[in-house]
């Protein structure tokens, strides 16, 4: 089981972006969210066989007080990832870096190889030519601040594909078997002829991985695709008989299906000589071969 801190400030959306994440709830939803009380630790099923033991951990003063008091310690031991989130727009920045920093130096003592993702959360309540800069320099004083543990930080919102970009690397880094997965997904990409082949997670949507033999433009095209992979998820519990899709433009034909148990992935063909039926075909012959893959590196 892995373990995941999420901490930061009271207020600064941790709750929300958590039930976006692992809830699948909409961003308009998450008003109806209370604070959270002291910690709330929960056991996420991911990919299956992956178990993820999330603290949710309140931000208010007298929780981060008691979170360093010397009894409670345990909250810093065997963590593997810490996710710090930042209100960019707070008025106590100074505060919040402070406890962040405090964390940091629980975290050197009691899990030295836990790896640290800073979240600028909020970004959509600054006007658009404006976050990037806001975002390079709050990214720089963490890193600094940070040392000398390497961090990776993100600019997120609840109301677009950020917060679905960040939590897609910050699982990625914590799956054991992602080598074998992206190596697989690289020849079967290759064998099915496609232009892209994209593994998503069935129980949170995020992408896991990717092969392509022609780079697209868009960076940010993978959290888009999650969309639409939800939408294809709603359609298939709907109606049972209905477990795959098909989208053709005007030069690419696109498929979405289930692969695994615990994945459904995206196929992207512009080879005209390539039939739906042989893309349909290939992706039944890939079945049996990623459920072997994910039952070798079954973690519990």
């Amino acid at each position: 089981m892995k373990k995941v801190l999420l901490m930061g400030k009271g207020g600064a959306g941790k709750t929300s972006m958590r039930s976006i994440i692992f809830q699948n709830n909409v961003a308009r939803k998450t008003r109806e969210l209370g604070p959270t009380v002291s910690i709330e630790s929960s056991e996420v099923q991911f990919l299956g066989s992956l178990s993820l033991n999330l603290w949710d951990c309140g931000g208010q003063d007298v929780y981060f007080n008691n979170y360093f008091a010397t009894p409670n310690h345990h909250i810093f031991k065997n963590v593997e990832v810490l996710v710090y989130v930042f209100d960019v727009i707070s008025a106590e920045l100074d505060k919040d870096i402070h406890f962040y920093q405090t964390c940091l130096e629980y975290i050197l003592t009691y899990s030295p190889n836990a790896k640290v993702f800073c979240l600028i959360h909020k970004v959509d309540l600054i006007q658009d030519e404006e976050r990037d800069k806001v975002f390079i320099e709050h990214r720089k004083e963490l890193q600094v601040r940070s040392e000398p543990i390497q961090i990776q930080a993100f600019q997120t919102s609840i109301w677009d594909e950020t917060l679905y970009a960040a939590w897609a690397q910050i699982i990625h880094c914590i799956i054991p078997n992602i080598t074998a997965l992206e190596r697989n997904l690289t020849n079967f990409c290759k064998l099915c002829g496609a232009d892209e082949v994209i593994l998503f997670e069935r129980t949170t949507f995020l992408v896991i991985a990717n092969a392509a033999t022609i780079k697209h433009p868009d960076i940010h095209r993978f959290e888009k695709l999650s969309n639409i992979i939800k939408q294809f998820n709603l359609s298939a519990r709907q109606q049972s008989h209905s477990k795959s899709m098909m989208i053709r433009g005007s030069s690419f034909t696109s498929f979405i299906d289930i692969l695994t148990r615990s994945t459904c992935v995206m196929i992207i063909i512009s080879d005209p000589d390539i039939t739906p039926a042989v893309t349909q075909m290939n992706i039944a012959a890939a079945r049996t071969h990623f459920e072997k893959l994910e039952t070798m590196h079954k973690i519990t």
